[in-house]
């Protein structure tokens, strides 16, 4: 086979790394297609499971993409623009599975509207929401006035999640024009290529989108509770956004040679996809997490 011909052809180290990460990435799978099993067995609660399940398909998407990506090196650019599209898509999901939890747009807005003063736990947003105002931190509160919650501060939170799933989109699609010109430079942060500049406007589109995500979540946390919002909204961050920052930090400290040992010098870029491989902890929280919507 393919696989097994890649195998034999490099060093044992390589094909340790690659035994490794596939066992990793079987068991990704397998725990992740019995968990949409059982939604599906138990498909009782069509508005929020359908989102769910979008969101557990995010583990075998990853896996499987970084997983390729290691088998084929010249396939990875393709791979990474699936995972990419389909991360976009996953976010889109997210929110739209806390919403449904929270009765649909309409019953969301109007328990805001309620909320005369939320407290928080969180020491980011002490006092933020009192009187119905969600107030920024600082130096936030220096350039963005305040949101009133009801329709002005869904719509702020609904503006700051889309935001990034556009540009993403874009910044995708821009990375393919620039893969086939030669310019892109994947993981190079040198000036002449396209990589760091795209990777600047998707940390800062990035950035925006979790601030949005966390104060949606610290306002509605107390509503969402028989859900464990926190656990979900960790388990999502965790694939989401972290493995990105990850990606830029692996690819930023390769540039400039920190990676000195004999496995890091075989995978070289790759180093990312292996690692997203032996993330499979993630989905073992992942199922703890969702079993509240899976009916006996």
């Amino acid at each position: 086979m393919w696989s097994l011909n890649v195998v034999s052809g490099s060093s044992p180290l390589y094909s340790w790394a690659l035994y490794s990460a596939g066992f990793s990435v079987l068991v990704a799978v397998v725990l992740s297609m019995y968990l949409i099993v059982e939604h599906l067995a138990a498909y009782h609660q069509p508005e929020e499971q359908k989102f769910l399940i979008g969101l557990i398909l995010m583990v075998p998407v990853y896996a499987l993409e970084s997983f390729l990506s290691l088998l084929d090196s010249n396939a990875a650019f393709n791979c990474e623009i699936i995972r990419d599209c389909y991360e976009a898509f996953a976010l889109y999901c997210f929110e739209r599975y806390l919403i449904a939890c929270l009765g649909g747009e309409k019953n969301t807005i109007e328990f805001m509207e309620s909320q005369s003063v939320v407290s928080s736990s969180l020491p980011l947003l002490d006092d933020a929401y009192a009187y119905g105002v969600v107030e920024h931190p600082f130096p936030l509160n220096c350039m963005i006035r305040e949101w009133h919650l009801g329709p002005d501060f869904y719509q702020a939170v609904k503006i700051g999640i889309v935001q990034y799933m556009i540009l993403k989109m874009i910044c995708a699609l821009l990375a393919m024009v620039f893969q086939f010109f030669g310019i892109y430079g994947e993981g190079k942060f040198e000036w002449r290529y396209a990589y760091p500049y795209l990777a600047v406007v998707l940390n800062f589109s990035q950035t925006w989108a979790l601030y949005c995500l966390v104060q949606f979540y610290s306002v509605t946390k107390n509503k969402l509770a028989p859900i464990k919002p926190l656990a979900k909204f960790l388990v999502f961050k965790s694939i989401v956004f972290l493995t990105w920052w990850q990606g830029i930090a692996v690819a930023f400290l390769l540039s400039f040679g920190a990676f000195k040992g004999s496995l890091a010098q075989l995978l070289k870029t790759r180093i990312q996809d292996y690692i997203i491989c032996l993330e499979t902890d993630e989905v073992k929280v992942e199922i703890d997490v969702s079993k509240d919507l899976v009916m006996p």
